[in-house]
């Protein structure tokens, strides 16, 4: 059929016959097939040495580990990028590297932080200033997309294959480590490991196994963390805000967790890590769901509020992350336990791998009151508390390593984290050559290849 040139008007008549004309041609045009229920796919299997579940802060140090010692080495992230507490929840505070202006954890994770705070061209703290009452302020500020960008390009020099989009299914012991059967868009997984690394922060592997985990009836409350600008300080009458804020918490229209510290509290941070999601869970999809929801519509409550007061017609969000971030949920039973008198003690373990140096940092309803370390202590992490009770091939790095409550809430921090994933890395790739358990690795041997990839290791 002939188009009308461009400009010239197309009456009815010709409009209906050129359509006609198409379909006398149709013969010429694709076929529409009717949809066919797809065959099933055939699961593949896939062998390596070393399988890291959960791309987090300590997943993707583990991996990187175990790549760069020759292990071959999986990584699956159930999300779309790595770092976890640092990238997707917005935390991009990572710390706490030093104590008392002394450096403490290094490794893999501080030069990704460092090559990040480069790149981006981000100034590092003045550590020879650091005081345990305001650890806040030398926490290293950095760009977590890119981060997150600078771990995945580790992640592949290092030779680990990733697998984004994938969680597992089952996991079964097998002659030589472990099958688990991972599930993802379009297809089923089958990877046949010599050791399993979980780092979920949830010991997710842990609980398909059925291995005893440990938890609290009410878990620490979440932050979904945003920043909101735009308004103008200058209107903004304090009093009369507060009191209007009481009065929407006393009607329902906010809750008083919307906004922790108040409304001087919230302005004063930007609304930074200045709201809390009661009971905020990870463990199940239903309750991360939920936690993400509740997150939002807190967001929403406090814009609402906001903008219809003087002096914030013009507010505006700046940054909003994906997720409400989570503090805690389940904790492995291990060989080890860490408790909160071990670690205010600085208590060194036999089996130190990792130091850790943080405020007791337990968050509830009414907020937080962090308790700095006494002068001098500087905590250990042991690798037994990465063992699970009586397990073979297995080993958990990151917040649901084994601690009590008040530990935990110091340990679950990513400096931390990355030591203990880095420690979780070598054992898992040295006992995978030798055919061992990570509890049979000579001791000396991992400490020396730790200090040979620039950790800090506890002099025992």
């Amino acid at each position: 059929m002939k188009l009308k040139p461009a400009g010239r008007p197309v009456s009815r008549r010709n409009f209906l016959s050129s359509l006609g004309a198409v379909a006398a041609g149709s013969a010429a045009l694709p076929r529409v097939i009717a949809a066919q229920p797809p065959a099933e796919a055939p699961v593949r299997s896939i062998t390596a040495d070393v399988l890291v579940i959960g791309g987090g802060t300590a997943g993707t140090i583990a991996a990187v580990q175990a790549g760069r010692l020759g292990a071959r080495t999986v990584l699956v992230e159930a999300g779309s990028q790595l770092g976890g507490t640092t990238t997707t929840a917005g935390v991009d505070l990572p710390g706490l590297f030093h104590a008392w202006k002394k450096q403490v954890i290094a490794g893999i994770g501080w030069d990704l932080v460092i090559k990040t705070v480069e790149l981006n061209g981000d100034k590092l703290p003045d550590f020879s200033q650091q005081t345990p009452q305001h650890h806040s302020r030398f926490q290293v500020r950095i760009c977590g997309a890119l981060y997150a960008a600078l771990a995945e390009e580790a992640c592949v020099k290092a030779g680990v294959q990733l697998r984004y989009y994938e969680f597992p299914l089952a996991v079964t012991a097998v002659a030589d480590g472990w099958k688990v059967r991972l599930a993802g868009k379009g297809e089923q997984v089958d990877i046949v490991a010599k050791q399993l690394v979980d780092c979920t922060g949830n010991a997710a592997v842990i609980g398909l196994l059925g291995l005893p985990r440990q938890r609290e009836a009410t878990t620490q409350p979440g932050t979904l963390i945003y920043r909101l600008i735009g308004y103008e300080r200058e209107k903004v009458d304090l009093p009369a805000l507060e009191a209007k804020a009481k009065e929407a918490i006393k009607s329902g229209a906010l809750l008083r967790t919307d906004m922790n510290g108040g409304v001087r509290g919230f302005l004063g941070s930007g609304g930074m890590n200045a709201m809390h999601i009661l009971n905020a869970d990870s463990s199940t999809a239903q309750l991360h769901t939920d936690a993400n929801l509740r997150g939002r519509q807190s967001l929403l409550r406090v814009m609402r509020f906001f903008k219809a007061q003087p002096g914030f017609e013009k507010l505006r969000i700046e940054r909003l992350q994906p997720e409400t971030g989570i503090r805690e949920t389940f904790r492995i039973v291990g060989e080890t336990n860490v408790t909160l008198a071990d670690y205010q003690g600085g208590r060194i373990f036999p089996d130190a791998i990792a130091y850790s140096f943080y405020p007791i940092d337990l968050h509830d309803e009414h907020g937080v009151k962090p308790q700095p370390l006494a002068e001098g202590v500087v905590p250990t992490v042991p690798l037994g508390a990465l063992i699970p009770k009586g397990s073979r091939n297995l080993l958990v790095a990151g917040r649901c390593l084994a601690s009590d409550r008040l530990a935990n809430s110091a340990l679950r921090v990513q400096a931390s984290c990355m030591a203990m994933g880095q420690a979780a890395g070598a054992a898992a790739a040295l006992a995978a050559r030798s055919g061992g358990t990570p509890l049979s690795v000579p001791l000396t041997e991992l400490r020396k290849t730790l200090t040979e990839h620039g950790a800090i290791v506890p002099a025992v």
